[in-house]
């Protein structure tokens, strides 16, 4: 007897706990649908950005340094220069262009005002990447480059990446800082940015320009539909319970 008189207490324990909990892990659910409705729209903003920096005219340096000194991004930014390629000079960027291994050619562009701006040239394959096997692809004299301007690393963007072998000369994060020193360019004669060419074709058909990647999953309205989803899931389960706890 004793017994069944503890047994509705026991559930009645149950509903009271449930009844707190409900309305935690609702709001929870709620507001991570919300956060991703705010990063949807955040990530919409930025690839509008993006798209209008990369429609625009193209900037030359000093106008990329205007805008960075405004404090405007640079990053995507249409842009161009003109100077003369230090090829002896180029550091390699080990990178996967079309499915093929290769390298980004990162060679130093000599600017009328004495400084100096790693230009990315574009890709070539693994077997190529020492300029003896491409001579065609070392344009002398005064050079024309558009492209995209891309903002500096100023550190390695994950753990899981390789450090740099300068003695190899093979990069596998883009530290503009150590790419000018290992080449023995002047301290503070870099700009703070890289300008990756666009694919206009060059002699020899090498490097292969054009190789910018602009890939930002933008996934958030699916994940504001899931977690939306599922907190009108929970209320439907509660009501659910609650309907058959009365009846």
């Amino acid at each position: 007897m004793a017994e069944a008189k503890s047994l509705p207490r026991r559930h009645g324990g149950r509903f009271w706990i449930a009844a707190v909990l409900l309305p935690v892990a609702l709001a929870v659910l709620v507001s991570l649908g919300t956060w991703q409705v705010n990063r949807l729209i955040w990530k919409q903003d930025l690839l509008q950005s993006i798209e209008e920096r990369r429609q625009a005219e193209p900037l030359d340096i000093a106008g990329l340094e205007a805008a960075l000194a405004r404090g405007e991004p640079v990053d995507y930014r249409a842009a161009r220069a003109s100077g003369t390629f230090l090829h002896d000079k180029e550091r390699h960027f080990f990178a996967t262009f079309a499915g093929q291994s290769g390298f980004y050619l990162y060679t130093p562009m000599e600017l009328g005002d004495g400084r100096f701006l790693f230009i990315n040239r574009g890709f070539v394959p693994y077997d190529r990447k020492e300029a003896a096997s491409r001579p065609e692809s070392l344009v002398a004299g005064q050079q024309a480059v558009t492209g995209l301007a891309r903002a500096r690393l100023d550190e390695k963007p994950s753990f899981i990446v390789p450090e740099n072998d300068e003695t190899g000369n093979v990069f596998y994060w883009k530290d503009i800082d150590r790419m000018a020193a290992s080449v023995g360019l002047p301290e503070g004669a870099v700009p703070p940015f890289f300008l990756d060419a666009d694919a206009t074709p060059v002699p020899g058909g090498l490097p292969r320009g054009g190789v910018t990647v602009i890939d930002l999953p933008n996934s958030h309205l699916q994940y504001a539909i899931t977690w939306y989803g599922l907190a009108l899931a929970l209320v439907g389960v509660s009501l659910f319970a609650w309907m058959r706890r009365k009846s």
